[in-house]
C-alpha cells in the first residue's frame, strides 16, 4: 500500500512515517517544513501540488493543522486556508486518485464549550455523542473539515474516519497559571487520567483506521488514554478529584510524593475511548496505571516513540512568557 502522510515534519506525522518506513508499505511524507521524514515540501493549500503528491496513493493520513497556540499569531483566514481548504484539496484529489482510505486527524478541542459543565454539575462524560460547541477559530475549522470528510463519504463514496485526538504534545501547558502551579511532568501525568494520550497510541490508532476505513465507511472516534473513571465518579471528580483517584489507585500518592507531585483538585471532563477500542480493535497501552508502574520502577513512563520524536514546538521563536504568545 502506498500511504500519503501529510504534516510529516510534525509530531504525529514524523511518528507515522518513522513507523511505516520499515514496513512493506511505501510511505510519502509531505509538509511545508523540510525534515528527514518529508519527501515533498509544499502547501496543501496548493491543489496542483496536492494533485502531484497524490499520484498512485492508496491511503491518506491527514495530520497537519493550525492549532490553538496559533490563534494569536495567525489570521482566521489562515486557519480557513489550512484546516478547511487544505483538507478539501486532499479530499478532492483523493477521490480522483481512487484512494481507498482517508484518515483525518481532528481534535477533542472541537467539543469546545461542551467540555465545561456548570460549577454545581458533575464532570462532563465526553463520548462521540456529545455535540461540539466550538469556542474559537481552531475548533470551528476542524469541525468544518470533519464535515467535509463526511460529505465526501456520502456523496463520493470515499471511506473517511475522523480521529479526535486528545493532548499528546510534549510542550508545556498553554495556561500560564497551570505551568506555574505544577511541574510539567506532573501536569501530563494527571492528564492521563482523563484528557491525554501517548503519541505511540495515537499512531497505532491511525494505522488501524487505515485498515478499517473501507469497511466502516465513515465515523468519528475519540483517541485518548483509557480512563479509570466511570459515570458514577463524575460528581466526586468535580468536588474532590484526589479522593476519586485514591479510590482507584490506593498507592498513587506514594509515587507522587517521591516526585513532589500533586493531583488536580478538580477534574471537569473525562474523554471516553470505548468506541475506538471496540470498532477499531485499538488497544492503547500508555494509561495512568502504566505511568504509576513506570514511576515505581524508576523508568520513563513515556513510550519510546514519544522520546524519539520529542518536542517540535508551534512557533519558530520563543516568547517572553514561555512557549506561547500572550
Amino acid at each position: 500500500m502506498k500511504i500519503l502522510v501529510t504534516g510529516s515534519s510534525g509530531h504525529l506525522g514524523e511518528a507515522l512515517v518513522r513507523t511505516l518506513q520499515p514496513t512493506s508499505h511505501e510511505v510519502v511524507g509531505v509538509d511545508l517544513v523540510p525534515s528527514n521524514f518529508t519527501h515533498h515540501v509544499g502547501s496543501i493549500v496548493d491543489r496542483e501540488w496536492v494533485k502531484r503528491c497524490m499520484t498512485g496513493i492508496d491511503a491518506v493520513l491527514h495530520t497537519p493543522t493550525l492549532h490553538k497556540p496559533h490563534i494569536t499569531t495567525h489570521s482566521r483566514q489562515r486557519f480557513v486556508d489550512t484546516n478547511i481548504t487544505g483538507t478539501l484539496n486532499l479530499l478532492e484529489e483523493a477521490v480522483l486518485a481512487g484512494v481507498r482510505s482517508f484518515v483525518f486527524t481532528s481534535t477533542t478541542s472541537t467539543f469546545g464549550d461542551a467540555l465545561i459543565p456548570p460549577a454545581d454539575a458533575p464532570a462532563a462524560w465526553i463520548t462521540e455523542e456529545v455535540v461540539p460547541i466550538p469556542k474559537n477559530i481552531y475548533g470551528v475549522t476542524k469541525v468544518a473539515a470533519e464535515n467535509l470528510c463526511e460529505l465526501f463519504y456520502r456523496n463520493q463514496g470515499l471511506p473517511c474516519l475522523i480521529l479526535r485526538t486528545s493532548r499528546f504534545f510534549p510542550e508545556a501547558d498553554d495556561h500560564k497559571e497551570t505551568r506555574e502551579a505544577y511541574e510539567d511532568g506532573n501536569i501530563k501525568a494527571n492528564e492521563l487520567l482523563y484528557r491525554r494520550v501517548d503519541i505511540e497510541d495515537v499512531m497505532s490508532a491511525h494505522l488501524l483506521a487505515i485498515q478499517k476505513a473501507p469497511t466502516i465507511g465513515f465515523d468519528r472516534y475519540i483517541i485518548s488514554a483509557t480512563t479509570p473513571f466511570t459515570p458514577d465518579d463524575l460528581f466526586d471528580l468535580q468536588i474532590d478529584a484526589p479522593l476519586v483517584v485514591q479510590r482507584k489507585f490506593p498507592h498513587y500518592k506514594e509515587a507522587y510524593n517521591r516526585q513532589g507531585w500533586k493531583m488536580f483538585p478538580s477534574i471537569e471532563r473525562v474523554y471516553v475511548n470505548e468506541k475506538a477500542r471496540n470498532d477499531l480493535g485499538w488497544k492503547p497501552k500508555y494509561d495512568f496505571r502504566y505511568l504509576l508502574d513506570g514511576l515505581t520502577a524508576g523508568i520513563d513512563p513515556r513510550s519510546p516513540l514519544a522520546r524519539i520524536v520529542g518536542s517540535k514546538g508551534y512557533h519558530m521563536h520563543k516568547f517572553m512568557e514561555g512557549p506561547y504568545p500572550v
